[in-house]
């Protein structure tokens, strides 16, 4: 049977030292603030992260150098036969193609396999963790690949910001409907279907947005993932960047309550979409699992 590493990236929301413990091989996500680079997980902590945002820094996202990516296959490959690379979503970053790309080059072909399954945060560490244990199955590493890309759409995601201003950065709304958002209290609800970080909703605070999206979340449930539910392949998380420990509670309780036949992971959103959402925003998910639970 061929010994196959498990890799991915720190959008997953699993950390460098997090992966040493669950043998899956992490590369940290760069992220640009004011200039200087520093890596998730590693060498900038959430709370320096969200500082550095707070005092109006610039906060930028990219993605790992070639050099970087090819260092670490090769490093796997004198331990290992074949790799499972899982990077985010190719839909939100061009990381998912270099690598592909790379992939398909001497010595690497053959023996890495990138899946593209249109996932990022609590959705691609299922996703990561599915790969792991299909792995210790006897799956061969394309296999794998087959597998999770043909599930790759059975998953959702619905994020809801606290503020407007990361969003107004990122030219992803006007100044203009960020202020008058800002008057209303208004708080856009995105979604993740796959490849795009689309609007969904509007509404009035941020409990507001949460019942929104637990709504969105049971329409999901009744139609177009009822069969994966009826048969217990399907599993719920709620991820969140920088938040006061009540507000979490909060949500928490709420998404349990929605939702208390179906298993509930929690983690935080990465730092590559806290760029984009800031500090307080909440997102929740269901997705297809392999891992049976306990």
């Amino acid at each position: 049977m061929s010994k196959i590493a498990i890799m991915t990236d720190s959008n997953s929301g699993i950390m460098p030292m997090e992966g040493i413990e669950q043998e899956i091989h992490v590369l940290p996500m760069p992220i640009l603030v004011d200039g200087q680079t520093y890596y998730e997980g590693q060498d900038i902590t959430p709370a320096q992260f969200y500082q550095k945002l707070s005092e109006g820094v610039s906060v930028t996202t990219s993605q790992p150098s070639p050099g970087e990516l090819l260092q670490m296959w090769d490093r796997l490959l004198e331990s290992y036969d074949e790799i499972v690379f899982i990077p985010m979503s190719s839909g939100l970053s061009n990381s998912c193609q270099t690598a592909s790309v790379l992939s398909q080059e001497e010595p690497y072909n053959g023996k890495v396999h990138v899946v593209d399954n249109h996932r990022i945060s609590i959705t691609q560490e299922q996703s990561v963790y599915d790969a792991k244990s299909l792995a210790e199955k006897g799956a061969s590493g394309k296999e794998i690949k087959t597998l999770l890309e043909k599930e790759s759409l059975d998953a959702s995601i619905y994020i809801a910001v606290d503020t407007l201003e990361y969003l107004k950065k990122g030219g992803r709304i006007t100044p203009a409907a960020a202020a008058i958002g800002t008057v209303l209290n208004l708080k856009p609800v995105l979604t993740i279907q796959g490849d795009k970080l689309d609007a969904c909703s509007k509404t009035r605070g941020m409990k507001a947005a949460f019942k929104t999206m637990c709504k969105a979340v049971q329409k999901d449930l009744d139609t177009r993932f009822a069969d994966l539910k009826k048969h217990g392949l399907l599993q719920a998380g709620i991820a969140t960047t920088l938040m006061d420990k009540e507000k979490l509670t909060y949500f928490k309780e709420e998404m349990q309550q929605h939702f208390p036949d179906m298993k509930l992971k929690t983690a935080p959103l990465t730092m590559s979409i806290g760029c984009h959402t800031g500090p307080g925003a909440v997102g929740i998910g269901i997705f297809r699992t392999h891992i049976p639970e306990k």
